[in-house]
């Protein structure tokens, strides 16, 4: 089982440190979390809490995933890094695809792509997309993404996204691995279908393996049955050496942790207490599991 670090609600000034110490440890990827913006009112309830309100608030610090991916990958060698997820509804795919070619290459192929909808209509909405159609509007733009990113010179004509013929380079020397967030039927069919692997929030054991089992179903549904597929899971109630072999027992590729929080910090912990955290669980957990 591989180990991703999770950096969510983490200081921007602490980001490049622990990058470094993560990768000394031997953890595998880490993982970049999005937010566009915070807006005082929302108009929808956030999915992934029993109450729909959100875990943070206007003051909580984020930067954007490929900045962030950026500035960790100039310190570092080894280290992955992955967006979980990135809000592609937002977006325009053909700008996103001049980022993610920059920071693809920028990082020596280092970079992977999560994406979902995006929960919150404002974000959309005053990012100037519909909120209302955002499903069809991601699958042509992972399309989109996928076609610009593969090199030379390429056109799409699509309901939601159209351009003539166009090149950015330089191309990536490697596909970007593209990975689909979201919990919902749709969201686990897009993943089966055209991603190189799924990308949850935060579950309980019981539910991961659930979906993992689905997701097996859907692959072989859409003929994708041997093809290789990262699950990349943050359980809420498997952990230690006997909870991560269940995880990985259960077809989880790639555990996303916090590891500080084990140890009794919270996510505003000072750098020294975060990068213990990080040294105690590689000595703990990644070491005897390797």
């Amino acid at each position: 089982m591989n180990f991703t670090l999770g950096v969510a609600l983490s200081p921007l000034e602490q980001l490049t440190e622990l990058a470094r110490t993560a990768e000394e440890c031997g953890y595998t990827s880490i993982a970049l979390p999005d937010s566009i913006f915070y807006s005082e009112h929302v108009g929808a309830a956030y999915p992934y809490t029993s109450d729909g309100r959100r875990f943070w608030d206007a003051d909580t610090p984020w930067a954007d995933p490929m900045v962030s991916a950026a500035a960790m990958g100039a310190v570092t060698s080894r280290i992955r890094f992955y967006t979980q997820v990135l809000k592609l509804g937002p977006r325009n795919p053909v700008l996103l695809a001049r980022q993610v070619g920059s920071v693809a290459n920028l990082t020596g192929n280092r970079f992977g792509l999560g994406v979902g909808l995006g929960w919150s209509p404002e974000e959309s909405l005053w990012c100037g997309a519909p909120f209302t159609d955002r499903g069809a509007r991601t699958d042509e733009a992972i399309e989109v993404l996928r076609l610009i990113l593969g090199g030379g010179m390429v056109e799409y004509h699509g309901k939601h996204f159209a351009f003539d013929k166009l090149q950015m380079s330089p191309a990536p020397s490697a596909p970007v691995p593209l990975y689909v967030g979201g919990h919902t039927e749709p969201a686990l069919r897009r993943a089966a279908r055209v991603s190189d692997g799924w990308s949850s929030a935060m579950m309980r054991f019981d539910k991961l393996r659930a979906v993992i089992a689905r997701l097996a179903e859907l692959r072989a549904e859409y003929g994708r049955a041997d093809a290789p597929f990262e699950i990349q899971a943050v359980c809420v109630d498997r952990f230690g050496l006997d909870g991560y072999r269940q995880q990985a027992e259960a077809g989880v590729t790639d555990a996303i942790v916090v590891p500080w929080m084990f140890y009794g910090a919270g996510f505003d912990a000072d750098l020294t207490t975060k990068k213990d955290g990080l040294r105690r669980f590689a000595d703990e957990v990644i070491g005897p599991l390797g």
